[in-house]
């Protein structure tokens, strides 16, 4: 009886103690404020963190085809909170929804040249939250030169935009000068064009996708896969692309490709987060070069 009491009472204790230490704070932030949209961020910091600490972060934007999401959906709460058990600050944003409400939504019936512009638009609205946090970093207790962009879907594709085509989509890049970006998670995502990943931008880039994507491409092919008579034609350059051309700029990559895999790679890899997070040690921290293509065949 004495000894179960004792073990009954140890395992209180070390419960109680393990929620203490990776259990995290969170606090709201509005980053922008843009017509009638109130651009909030929320940041998840461990507990356990102390005055002087200067934590990497991952800047997280939602998926939902520019339209749908929030910043608060439940599995971007759970990474939020995974994240802090890493020792991560993790921050899920908010970003102007501009096919809200749309009768095309971001199919083959919106023009080519509003998907272009909503790009742009997410793309700065990405970019005027990394400049705020980089502006507020000490309150924030954030690492600016450990910044890991990340996103899913139509956040993947504005992430990888932000990043890596700042120079096509920003008129004045000086606004952002004190932005950097140390890797990037995209999660189903593409590019407007590849050609303007150089040297001088390109990081330790994660990429997760599906070759059968019907929305968006593995490799170069058409956003929806529209048809050239269609308004909303439009060629990006899907994860295949960019992982090859990290490839041969000698650049880190992490790419999960899943040979008859649909948009659901955009899904939240929570069983893969570990090895996410240990690949950006390596290439980030312990400045490794890595490049890893894992490739699955979808079970039926």
């Amino acid at each position: 009886m004495i000894l179960v009491h004792l073990n009954l009472k140890s395992f209180i204790i070390c419960l109680c103690i393990s929620n203490f230490i990776w259990s995290q704070n969170k606090a709201t932030y509005t980053y922008a404020i843009k017509d009638s949209d109130t651009l909030k961020m929320d940041v998840y910091t461990p507990k356990s963190i102390k005055t002087n600490d200067r934590l990497p972060i991952i800047l997280w934007m939602h998926g939902g085809g520019f339209s749908g999401g929030k910043r608060d959906n439940l599995d971007e709460v759970k990474m939020m909170k995974k994240l802090t058990k890493q020792g991560y600050i993790g921050i899920s944003m908010s970003y102007r929804l501009l096919l809200k409400n749309s009768k095309t939504g971001s199919g083959c019936d919106c023009p080519k040249t509003l998907k272009l512009d909503i790009f742009r638009q997410a793309a700065i609205d990405y970019l005027d939250a990394a400049k705020y946090v980089v502006e507020h970093k000490a309150a924030l207790k954030i690492d600016p030169t450990k910044i890991i962009a990340g996103g899913s879907s139509a956040g993947a594709e504005s992430v990888l935009n932000a990043v890596y085509l700042r120079r096509f989509f920003v008129d004045d890049i000086s606004t952002y000068k004190d932005v950097n970006f140390a890797g990037v998670i995209s999660l189903a995502g593409a590019l407007v064009n590849s050609d303007y990943i150089s040297k001088h931008n390109a990081v330790p880039t994660v990429l997760f996708h599906g070759t059968d994507d019907n929305l968006v491409p593995c490799g170069k092919g058409p956003h929806h896969y529209c048809t050239p008579d269609t308004l909303g034609y439009m060629i990006l350059d899907g994860s295949e692309v960019i992982a090859d051309t990290l490839d041969n700029l000698g650049v880190s990559y992490y790419f999960y490709k899943v040979v008859g895999g649909k948009h659901e790679l955009c899904q939240i890899p929570f069983d893969q987060l570990d090895t996410i997070l240990d690949f950006f040690n390596q290439t980030i921290q312990d400045k490794e070069t890595i490049q890893t293509k894992r490739i699955i065949t979808k079970t039926p």
